[in-house]
């Protein structure tokens, strides 16, 4: 009979979906969510891509960007939908160099996705801001701690939820498709591991 045993794995390190509470105690003076805590009916939902894979490494993606691809395309936000933003970075993952690389959301087009009614969002990138070295450098020229994941600190006022390290969403349409993003219970938990599958209509 096999078995195994899952040890120094962080909630992190991997595929994975943060809780409000990895972004701050508390989200508009009310304690923060944990991810044991994240409610089930915002884990599966209608999915929509939004292709920003021509963003320059530190390059911030915007409102504009995001408004300017969807009138492009055609294609509308609706409440309740799980966004998903494509850079192609998930390339790198895996590799030594993939936290160093890369575009990221800006707070502004954090807290826009949130005003369309989305609670659920996530990247292909190492991580949801620009990438880590990159926001270090930016932080201690200025001496602004602010600018030290300012797209995550939008939940510190609003509540949501994003998903850092997903792959494959070439293989996607941009719309027409289901998404389910079930973390692991892990009680207490600013994040887990999730197992993100898309569903194609046919």
């Amino acid at each position: 009979m096999a078995d195994d045993t899952i040890t120094k794995m962080g909630v992190h390190a991997t595929t994975h979906i943060d809780a409000p509470w990895h972004y701050a105690p508390t989200v508009a003076g009310k304690p923060a969510k944990t991810i044991d805590e994240m409610p089930l009916e915002l884990c599966y939902g209608d999915g929509l891509v939004i292709d920003m894979e021509h963003k320059a490494d530190f390059d911030p993606i915007t409102v504009e960007d995001i408004t300017g691809f969807l009138a492009e395309h055609h294609l509308e936000i609706k409440e309740g939908m799980i966004v998903l933003i494509k850079t192609g970075r998930d390339k790198f993952n895996g590799t030594k160099n993939f936290h160093k690389i890369g575009t990221g959301m800006s707070a502004e087009a954090t807290e826009w996705l949130i005003e369309q009614g989305i609670k659920v969002m996530g990247i292909d990138s190492w991580g949801w801001d620009l990438p880590l070295p990159h926001m270090i450098k930016k932080a201690k020229a200025s001496g602004n701690s602010e600018l030290f994941w300012e797209a995550h600190l939008v939940g510190k006022d609003k509540e949501y939820y994003h998903m850092e390290q997903l792959v494959n969403l070439g293989a996607l349409p941009y719309s027409g498709f289901k998404v389910a993003v079930f973390p692991l219970k892990i009680v207490g938990a600013s994040a887990a591991p999730a197992r993100v599958v898309a569903m194609l209509e046919q």
